[in-house]
């Protein structure tokens, strides 16, 4: 990403900030967040306090979810405001998780430091998403766990579905305090950021170059997760890996 773009994607998610955060509060309360719960834990070893990295954490959804379950979690992202917001989320919920700004291509972490790596949301956004899933098959011990939850978001812009575009304030998805020049800058961004690929069989092929076994991709996460929210012309789909 140059400097100029992810000086505009940290001003759009700076304004956005606060309401972002209020929508992840709802799906934490709310029984999609026990879905999401679920879904991770099919996929973690039982029995063992995890390190785990939230890459791409925004205002702290999956850190403070998997904290929770008594696990060392940890979040990254490139806007500040969002971190800001993740504090607060965990602070509220008297749980002791770091936050830092970092860039998800580029993690300042040693090598073999974490037992999960999760993500949601962050892939299509990266300017050099194979250099990202290689750095977080570096960070991963032996054994670890990826798993990521992406969508074709571009596709979704240029088909002009308003699906989830504005939704109540206690809705548990969606976009929250939208204005249309907000809804604006969010489309163009969206579409300078399509990285073009077919996904996810492009990412379980990356995966599986870069050295991660048992790649599988699932196309039907979104409506579990999800159900009538996720998007028709973007649904949610899930990888999972291991290093």
């Amino acid at each position: 990403m140059d400097v100029k773009m992810e000086q505009r994607v940290k001003k759009y998610w700076t304004q956005r900030s606060h309401d972002f955060g209020t929508v992840r509060k709802n799906e934490l309360e709310n029984e999609m967040g026990q879905r999401w719960l679920r879904e991770i834990e099919r996929f973690l070893p039982e029995g063992k306090r995890l390190n785990i990295l939230d890459v791409g954490t925004g205002t702290g959804f999956f850190a403070v979810l998997l904290a929770q379950q008594g696990h060392r979690a940890e979040g990254i992202d490139l806007t500040p405001a969002m971190l800001e917001e993740a504090r607060i989320l965990a602070k509220q919920r008297n749980l002791e998780i770091t936050f830092r700004e970092m860039d998800a291509q580029n993690l300042d972490y040693p090598n073999d430091s974490f037992d999960v790596v999760i993500s949601r949301n962050l892939t299509w956004t990266l300017p050099d998403p194979e250099r990202a899933y290689a750095e977080w098959f570096r960070v991963l011990k032996p054994g670890g766990v990826l798993l990521n939850f992406d969508a074709a978001y571009a596709a979704h812009v240029r088909s002009h579905s308003s699906q989830n575009r504005k939704v109540a304030p206690d809705s548990p998805y969606g976009h929250v305090g939208m204005t249309d020049a907000l809804q604006q800058e969010n489309d163009d961004i969206t579409l300078s950021m399509d990285i073009g690929q077919s996904r996810p069989e492009w990412d379980r092929q990356v995966l599986k170059r870069i050295g991660f076994a048992g790649c599988q991709t699932d196309t039907q996460v979104g409506q579990r997760l999800l159900g009538e929210l996720d998007l028709t012309t973007a649904p949610m789909f899930g990888i999972f890996a291991r290093k």
